[in-house]
């Protein structure tokens, strides 16, 4: 059956890139049955002082990402695909694609990474009234006006990554809604971009730049399940060289990493979430409303339907904690008594489990690189207590846990303060494959349940293999229309093998506790970082 969904067209392609490898997924009818997958790694390049992938990469990577797809396709099934029932693609977030009215690129792609847009940023948030983060697309635009770039009077669109492929794909310029949403503020109301604000950036720049018309050079917005456009032969050409691939399937707005996490956690509903922990650590929250006002820790961006989302985005993750795993894992060897990293971490999280609901006064600050919410400009990782905490190895490790979440809370009160609700987070990441603590830590710091499950293994890439999925269901045949969150909570996560868990009181009471003395250490943090 899944041989023939192949060679029918029966199926549905994301493909994803992230910052290390270009994804491929392939889905079947039923969107949680993966059929193929395929991959490609690469690595963006510090070049000028700007971080950067070149153009010739993206289309070696996705072809080489593609055809590894095949290749996975007639291995497992015998038969390789020449249609689909749709295509989708996503990226990396934000960035500047910046290219003239003959389509060529004017400057190199600048990536999210890339922190030179401190000015245009503080500049926007002033005067929008919201915050505009260093790395959102407008804020890349205003610093080359800013800076008088030669480039800027030639402009004629800019766009992000995913935007870009898509448009080599199809010939269309355009954009889901959630990705968007990091190149310019959306008005969820009108679900495109806010009029307001594009009128006031135009004037902002009317000397700077004369004729410099923002909303111009941005993509046209697109929800989740309205049609994209269809592959062109040129772009059949690029995804597939060997000429196999037949033009004319559609394709759903191309996305952004936040917008498949979401979907592939199923939090694109008012009051769920999600929390990704790995490196870096963020936390979505799908609002029933606009906030109250702006603040500096929350990004406003918005699901794939166009229903706002605060972003809390940290730089640190679990870096640190695994660096203390490591040393006990040598420990453990040193002394004549190894064990693996997955068997360290299981040991050292449960123990964890016997430390005090404050981790016995202890402090663990994860910070390796700056971190705006914790206003540290570079990091400096710290273990810190005073002579009377209980320096144990229980209270140490529910500390660095604690020490994973803590910036992120800072963020997350500060949503609280604004009366947010949530019903449930999702939480994935490596840190929450031993079952019932990190899981149970997140629960006490958010005071939220948190659920954990399984999905799909390749990610956003499946993430957006489902949304080219929804497209398919949504515009075909006596197609019904659900909304995305109603379609995923019935077609995708009906029968989801997922665990939740309620927060625990004394844990709830102890972590606040924590991030107490956490806000007031930041002091000594910030201390290290201008003494070391």
């Amino acid at each position: 059956m899944s041989a023939t969904q192949i060679t029918e067209g029966r199926t549905a392609l994301g493909i994803e890139f992230g910052s290390t490898r270009i994804k491929a997924c392939l889905v079947g009818e039923d969107p949680t049955e993966v059929l193929a997958v395929g991959s490609h790694e690469w690595e963006n390049s510090f070049v000028d002082r700007t971080w950067t992938y070149s153009l010739e990469d993206v289309w070696a990577g996705l072809q080489a990402a593609y055809a590894d797809l095949v290749a996975d396709a007639r291995r497992r099934h015998g038969v390789a695909p020449t249609s689909f029932g749709a295509i989708g693609v996503s990226a990396m977030m934000h960035g500047y694609l910046a290219f003239d009215a003959d389509g060529e690129l004017l400057v190199p792609f600048r990536t999210w990474r890339n922190t030179s847009t401190g000015p245009a940023a503080a500049e926007l948030s002033e005067r929008f009234g919201l915050n505009i983060p260093l790395r959102w697309s407008i804020a890349h635009l205003h610093q080359a006006v800013l800076d008088d770039e030669p480039h800027v009077p030639r402009l004629a669109s800019i766009t992000t990554l995913a935007g870009y492929v898509h448009r080599r794909l199809t010939g269309r310029d355009v954009l889901g809604v959630g990705d968007a949403s990091g190149m310019f503020p959306i008005d969820s109301a009108t679900g495109t971009y806010d009029a307001a604000l594009v009128a006031s950036y135009d004037e902002l720049v009317s000397g700077r730049a004369p004729g410099l018309s923002v909303a111009g050079l941005l993509p046209e917005v697109l929800p989740a399940g309205a049609p994209a456009g269809s592959l062109t032969p040129e772009g059949a050409a690029l995804l597939d060289p060997t000429g196999a691939l037949q033009p004319g399937i559609p394709l759903c707005p191309p996305e952004g990493d936040a917008g498949t996490g979401m979907v592939a956690t199923n939090s694109v509903a008012p009051r769920t979430g999600n929390v990704s922990a790995g490196t870096s650590i963020f936390a979505m929250v799908v609002l029933e409303g606009p906030l109250a006002s702006a603040h500096h820790e929350l990004d406003l961006v918005t699901t794939p339907a166009g229903d706002p989302v605060a972003m809390v985005h940290c730089n640190n993750g679990a870096s640190e904690l695994a660096a203390w795993v490591g040393v006990f894992e040598r420990f453990a060897e040193a002394a004549g008594a190894p064990v693996g990293t997955d068997a360290a971490f299981a040991t050292l999280f449960r123990e964890a489990l016997a430390g005090e609901p404050d981790a016995g006064g202890l402090l663990a600050y994860n910070h390796l690189a700056g971190e705006p919410i914790a206003g540290l400009e570079e990091g400096r990782p710290l273990v810190v207590r005073t002579p009377d905490s209980r320096f144990t190895l229980a209270n140490l490790m529910r500390a660095q846990l604690y020490g994973v979440y803590g910036t992120l809370a800072l963020g997350m009160r500060v949503l609280a303060g604004e009366g947010v609700a949530i019903d449930r987070m999702f939480a994935h990441g490596g840190i929450f494959r031993t079952a019932g603590v990190a899981q149970r830590f997140l629960a006490g710091a958010l005071d939220a349940p948190v659920a954990v499950g399984e999905t799909a293994s390749e990610g956003g890439a499946w993430g957006i293999a489902v949304l080219a999925r929804y497209l398919a269901e949504a515009s075909g045949p006596g197609a019904s229309d659900p909304d995305l969150a109603t379609w995923l909570d019935q077609r995708v996560f009906a029968g989801a093998d997922i665990e939740t868990v309620d927060p625990d009181a004394a844990d709830v009471a102890g972590f606040t506790a924590y991030l107490d003395r956490y806000r007031a250490g930041l002091a000594a943090e910030a201390a290290a970082v201008k003494a070391l």
